[in-house]
């Protein structure tokens, strides 16, 4: 887990729900293709979680 993300350049905040079951070549495609952003530059990404009424009850 990343504890300090002090030298990121920029931080995006992605409004919605994200499939996280895509991976990570699957979540930097998304940020290309739907925000036309550049995954690999000095950027934080947050995703949220779509959760399906897991053991823990998150639920949407």
């Amino acid at each position: 887990m990343l504890t300090d993300f002090t030298g990121a350049d920029r931080i995006y905040i992605a409004c919605g729900y994200t499939d996280l079951r895509r991976g990570i070549d699957g979540l930097a495609s998304m940020v290309q293709q739907q925000f036309d952003l550049d995954p690999f530059t000095n950027t934080l990404f947050l995703l949220i979680l779509e959760t399906t009424g897991f053991a823990g009850g998150g639920t949407r």
